[in-house]
């Protein structure tokens, strides 16, 4: 079977699995058999990366292809952690987002920004980069569910939706559980950087770097604040998007403006 089939069957099966879940949402009847084709896409879409690595001997991490490989990654976290927390609602935005990322990789060529992984130490930092940022962004979309809940739980007039989503309290916990995990890797990431990148404040990272170690500090600020001042709600709501909005820079900010507006590598 070629990447190429392997990417459209995967990109199907992530669409027929965000289906069946916006139904089982909507009719608020929960069936964990509708999450059955993601766990086939997501097997999939990591044989499409592996199919990739093993034909060009090397990772691309171009806008595209980076994108497509952390969201397989975040589709995968978030399918292992619906089997014991209830976070499926959070695949009706993340599912749809990974097989975009995916059409994209097989419609756009970007083959000049392969990148080969040579030492243990580079793939140590590469795949720490990768969890926390996946980790993290499971964190913001939990986030963003957490405030619209909480806002028309205010109002008293929580839609179909909401209801169906677990109550706030647990929200809550769920949202500070995959902070912490992601500061744990992304700490790794820095460190790791640090040590094994011979000049972590060169032209081509020295924003990666920065706006990489000010988001660690947003969210270990946030952290700090939870358990000391007791931080929750739309405190908690703010610090966790503003951290991932500088991670998002950081990770993708300068792929955008070089790879797409310059038109360089």
């Amino acid at each position: 079977m070629t990447s190429t089939t392997l990417g459209i069957i995967s990109i199907c099966a992530y669409m027929t699995g965000t289906a069946l879940l916006l139904k089982d949402t909507l009719q608020n009847t929960p069936h964990k058999l509708s999450l059955a084709p993601v766990w086939l896409a997501v097997f999939l879409h990591f044989g499409y990366t592996f199919s990739l690595f093993t034909d060009q001997q090397n990772l691309n991490f171009s806008l595209f292809h980076t994108a497509s490989i952390i969201s397989s990654l975040v589709a995968l976290l978030l399918m292992l952690a619906t089997l014991s927390k209830p976070v499926e609602k959070l695949g009706l935005a993340i599912f749809p987002l990974a097989s975009i990322s995916l059409l994209m990789t097989l419609l756009i060529s970007e083959q000049k920004n392969a990148f080969s992984i040579d030492s243990w130490q580079m793939a140590v930092h590469i795949l720490s980069s990768i969890i926390a940022f996946s980790l993290l962004m499971i964190a913001a979309l939990q986030a963003i569910l957490l405030a619209i809940q909480e806002q028309q739980l205010r109002n008293h007039l929580p839609k179909r939706f909401i209801q169906t989503l677990p109550p706030l309290q647990t929200m809550e916990s769920l949202l500070f559980q995959m902070i912490a995990t992601g500061i744990l890797f992304l700490t790794v990431s820095l460190i790791s950087g640090f040590i094994f990148i011979d000049d972590l404040f060169a032209q081509h990272l020295v924003h990666k770097t920065i706006l990489s170690i000010v988001a660690w500090i947003t969210f270990s600020s946030l952290l700090i604040g939870k358990i000391k001042y007791g931080w929750r709600g739309q405190t908690a709501v703010k610090w966790t998007l503003a951290g991932f909005s500088l991670l998002l820079l950081a990770y993708f900010g300068s792929k955008l403006v070089l790879e797409i507006i310059l038109q360089r590598t």
